[in-house]
């Protein structure tokens, strides 16, 4: 192993991860070395960690080769294998633009809720990502949350990777969110869910706040402010596969805002920000006494 990994820092909406360049495949990562990458004192700190991947070199998603170049191989801060990271692929496309391995314009992501489609907008136009997230699912049955002595209802989102979404007066009552507010029934998130808090700000315009699983209270999710967007439409009667017509969500959070549309055929676009703050090196003796 070189003495030396190269490593960027970047962020969407501030949901900030670690970026780890490894084409081949030849970095191993242990859940405690990434966890140790992510800590925010004794690391270079972070809400996640992106490994960058060729799919030819990830024995998990080979089979997209013909699909998608790059694997966004995601982990929470915890160490912890996530399935999709909405604001992580904008960054990690941010990343392939500036590495120059891609430019402006349209590409594929593969991940493990699936390959993504990616749009990358001029310069001129302010430089946004817009990423093809999918359809929402709606599992049946009934969820309810809780923080305190608070206990609210919450749509059952399914973006690739499990989200309860609760429409609450006042986004204070959520708490600090920095342990995972409690959901039942048990057997609804058997591995753990995202949790959205949601109030009004106007019309088609919500804000929210989120305890993701393996990270805590994060700036921003990706999927999360989909899952947002999609119950806050349900709720409000709006079904683009119903009235033949897109709908579009602002959703606000605490490190900016990203716009959620919906088509027709149920696939969600997710557009925003993405920012590649700084760059280095990791020094891999420490890197291996984290990484047993």
């Amino acid at each position: 192993m070189s003495t030396r990994i190269a490593f960027l820092k970047g962020h969407g909406t501030e949901n900030d991860f670690v970026i780890i360049p490894d084409p081949e495949n030849a970095i191993e990562l242990s859940p405690a070395a990434v966890a140790a990458l992510c800590d925010r004192r004794a690391g270079i700190g972070g809400d996640g960690l992106l490994h960058v991947v060729r799919t030819t070199a990830h024995p998990e998603v080979r089979h997209l080769a013909a699909e998608a170049e790059w694997f966004m191989d995601y982990r929470n801060g915890d160490g912890s294998i996530a399935e999709m990271c909405g604001n992580g692929v904008r960054v990690f496309a941010r990343y392939l633009q500036r590495a120059g391995l891609v430019g402006e314009g349209d590409l594929a992501v593969a991940t493990r809720g699936g390959v993504k489609t990616v749009h990358i907008a001029k310069a001129a136009a302010g430089g946004d990502v817009t990423v093809g997230m999918g359809k929402a699912s709606f599992p049946e049955g009934d969820v309810e949350v809780s923080v305190a002595d608070h206990h609210w209802p919450a749509r059952n989102v399914n973006m690739g990777n499990p989200h309860a979404v609760a429409f609450i007066d006042d986004l204070a009552h959520a708490g600090n969110l920095y342990d995972a507010p409690p959901f039942s029934p048990a057997s609804a998130y058997p591995d753990g869910v995202n949790v959205e808090f949601v109030v009004d700000r106007g019309p088609r315009h919500v804000a929210m706040r989120v305890h993701e699983r393996g990270a805590g209270e994060t700036r921003s999710c990706g999927t999360g402010a989909c899952a947002v967007a999609v119950a806050a439409a349900r709720r409000d009667g709006a079904d683009p596969a119903t009235t033949g017509s897109p709908v579009t969500y602002t959703v606000d959070l605490p490190g900016g805002s990203l716009v959620i549309t919906e088509r027709p055929d149920g696939e969600i676009e997710m557009t925003g920000p993405a920012v590649i703050v700084a760059e280095g090196e990791i020094d891999a003796e420490w890197l291996e006494t984290v990484n047993p």
